[in-house]
């Protein structure tokens, strides 16, 4: 009898699946969190190398011991104004379903866990506003934290641009450029030879 009971206080127990482990950050003044199973690391300042015809939101790529990961700065895809690069500024790499990239934040928080009944849905704002992209909203500590759901924030279109960067194929780009200042300069050296002759 006392299993039967056990078993009944367990199933009116609800279980929030977006309760767990999440890793905050700051954009701004404005502190978010990620879940702890999508963060592979966290690493400090290095070079992010632009990639010309990219969206504004990808300020590069990295090369991380190695692979080539693209780096999408959180604050532009959110409306934001860009990222100052401090010694604060980190790199979340981040692994979704479709690809490793690295997000830039402002500063990484700590990791908390976030119960079930501290977590609120995230408020209608009106038609206009989209929050798909947000899990829910924490209540830890007295702060609230907006929960990102990093799957929903990048979109297909997002993954297109970010797999294109990481890829290179924007060198193709660069080489047709170089040609075409080859062409330009073998002109010019035509030019000069039919002078001298």
């Amino acid at each position: 009898m006392n299993n039967a009971t056990a078993v009944k206080e367990n199933q009116s127990i609800k279980v929030d699946p977006r309760a767990g482990k999440y890793l905050t950050f700051f954009l701004a003044s404005e502190e978010y969190g990620v879940e702890i199973l999508k963060v592979q690391e966290i690493i400090g300042r290095m070079p992010i190398t632009p990639v010309p015809l990219t969206a504004k939101y990808i300020r590069g790529v990295i090369n991380l011991r190695g692979k080539i990961h693209p780096i999408m700065d959180l604050k532009i895809k959110f409306g934001m104004d860009h990222s100052q690069i401090t010694d604060e500024t980190c790199i979340i790499v981040i692994k979704t379903a479709s690809l490793m990239m690295g997000i830039l934040v402002d500063k990484v928080s700590e990791v908390v866990n976030v119960a079930s009944g501290d977590i609120e849905d995230t408020p209608y704002f009106g038609v206009d506003v989209d929050t798909e992209y947000l899990l829910g909203v924490g209540k830890i500590g007295g702060r609230v934290r907006l929960l990102l759901d990093i799957e929903k924030v990048i979109t297909a279109s997002d993954i297109i641009h970010l797999k294109k960067a990481a890829s290179g194929e924007n060198k193709e780009i660069v080489a047709e450029s170089k040609g075409a200042e080859t062409k330009i300069n073998n002109g010019a050296n035509n030019n000069k030879e039919k002078q001298h002759a």
